[in-house]
């Protein structure tokens, strides 16, 4: 009887040794989900795909411009339809640092923004919610210009 206690409690030591790298693992991968989305938001831009832009914001997504928020996925859409268009893309953003919590349902995301000619304009931060099971949106935004 003492030999199964001890078995027992072993196993489950040794179960909680390798959580933390199975939850890594699971937030790694999140992670990539993440940068995945970030970029194909940001292609939206550069293929001029409005309705695309549209899926990748949360219904009660708010984008700060300024000192003013944009709230809801209406005022976002009506806001940055213009950007969408002409021709030629206005500007350009990538992810460059991503972060995803450790319970994987929000995530940070932040990098460089480029005028069309390629040079740095700014950056944005983006916080996304997992909203369903590897879809990612945008529930609040904002771009800063870069420093001179």
């Amino acid at each position: 009887m003492h030999k199964t206690g001890l078995l027992v409690t072993i196993g489950l030591l040794t179960g909680l040794a390798c959580a933390p790298n199975s939850q890594r693992a699971s937030v790694e991968t999140l992670r990539r989900q993440v940068i995945d989305s970030e970029a194909a938001f940001a292609a939206t831009m550069t293929a001029r795909d409005f309705s695309a832009f549209t899926s990748f914001l949360s219904s009660e997504a708010i984008f700060i411009s300024g000192e003013r928020a944009l709230r809801g996925s209406e005022q976002v859409t009506a806001a940055w339809k213009r950007y969408y268009d002409g021709p030629a893309a206005p500007f350009s953003w990538k992810p460059e640092t991503v972060e995803v919590l450790d319970s994987g349902t929000l995530a940070l995301s932040t990098g460089p923004v480029f005028d069309p000619n390629g040079k740095l304009t700014g950056t944005f931060t983006s916080i996304w919610r997992l909203e369903a099971a590897g879809k990612w949106r945008i529930i609040f935004d904002k771009g800063c210009k870069a420093c001179d």
